[in-house]
């Protein structure tokens, strides 16, 4: 009882908790506990185009990541079928739907061969992912993980850089959808809530970086810009307190520490939807202010995202690098099956296994401004 009226009226605990069934692991690290389920949490795209409105939907319904007050159902019917037929014609222009659930479950399919490898001690490991707004639901997830048999589980966020826009909204779904498909908790959670500085996911997008700028002259190389793009979010979200913008800025400074300051940068941010402020400058006005001035070599760096979609293929590529029209104007390539980043991804999971932790500490703590009660419950149920 303390602990939850300490989380009502705080919003956090203040020591890291062991769960169930990893407090049970550790006593014995040398036999296997598996199999151990171990979920990418991510956003989520239409695999074709017929999918489009129902994604939309869903993304708009969401007041965690764009809140519309209250009457944010009937807002969101209105903006998805409005939008439909523009945003699946973006789909239809690279390929017919995005390529985000191909990456999603190879990551994790590779991963966690990876994982049984170096972590015998939890394995098997299974692979699952679990979209916020398109096929796989975190429902469908949720259920074949049950029919598996899985006991203890571990969230894995695939947003290096947590806001409760993108993590959060995820792990309060996951939550709500637990409360109901799991109401005696069969599974056991455990949370990777952020890793913006992790050194796998940093040398992964140096070395992509590295070889993206090869394609340049050897004479221009050092004076190339780097413009790293993470996906913005509403003023209103920044001013709650929300850490996106710092640990985007914090992955963006570890990675031009390997690349040891060579060119310069800038941190930009896209993706702005609605008339709302939201957090800039924004990728495409930075691109066309800098080639008014004379700038032709950039690269544009997806720093928040784990593997193409439509904000990549279309919105880097085709909206701002495509109608800049200039030749020096470039994008580096996404981590998708990157194999240093696909190690990375293992390693992480096997730290937090071998910690016995079920959240950072950081996972604790609400934004400074929240008051969201689905934020408070689903803090007190991972952490309980």
């Amino acid at each position: 009882m303390f602990r939850a009226r300490q989380i009502a009226r705080y919003g956090a605990v203040q020591r890291p908790f062991l769960s169930r069934s990893l407090a049970t692991s550790s006593s014995s690290s040398t036999t296997s506990k598996g199999p151990t389920g171990v979920v990418l949490l991510n956003m989520g795209g239409p695999s074709k185009t017929t999918e489009v409105y129902d994604f939309l939907l869903r993304l708009f319904q969401d007041g965690d990541l764009i809140p519309l007050g209250r009457f944010q159902d009937k807002i969101a019917k209105f903006i998805a079928w409005r939008r439909t037929p523009m945003i699946a014609h973006h789909y239809a222009e690279i390929g017919g739907g995005s390529p985000i659930r191909k990456w999603s479950e190879y990551q994790a399919a590779e991963m966690c061969k990876h994982l049984d490898q170096i972590a015998p001690e939890s394995a098997p490991h299974l692979p699952y992912v679990a979209f916020r707004y398109a096929n796989p639901l975190t429902e469908e997830t949720l259920a074949k993980m049950m029919s598996d048999g899985v006991k203890r589980a571990v969230a894995f966020t695939q947003y290096p850089q947590y806001s409760c826009s993108t993590t959060g909204s995820s792990l309060n779904e996951l939550w709500k959808v637990s409360e109901r498909m799991d109401p005696d908790r069969t599974i056991s959670w455990s949370v990777i809530d952020r890793w913006p500085t992790h050194p796998g996911l940093v040398s992964s997008f140096a070395d992509l970086i590295r070889e993206q700028l090869k394609t340049y002259d050897e004479s221009v190389r050092d004076d190339v810009m780097l413009l790293f793009s993470a996906h913005s979010l509403p003023m209103t979200v920044v001013n709650r307190g929300d850490p996106y913008p710092a640990e985007v800025a914090a992955t963006v400074y570890a990675v031009m520490t390997e690349l040891k300051f060579k060119n310069p940068y800038r941190l930009v941010w896209q993706s702005q939807v609605g008339p709302q402020p939201w957090l800039g400058a924004q990728t495409q006005d930075t691109v066309n202010n800098l080639v008014k001035k004379g700038e032709t070599n950039m690269i544009l760096i997806p720093i928040a995202f784990t593997s193409d979609h439509i904000e990549t293929l279309h919105e880097l590529d085709l909206e701002i690098i495509g109608e800049a029209g200039v030749e020096g104007i470039t994008r580096a390539p996404s981590l998708n099956g990157h194999p240093q980043f696909i190690k990375a991804l293992a390693d992480i999971v096997k730290d937090h296994l071998s910690k016995g932790v079920t959240a950072s500490k950081q996972y604790e703590m609400l934004c400074p401004m929240c008051d969201k009660e689905v934020c408070k419950g689903s803090r007190k149920f991972f952490l309980e």
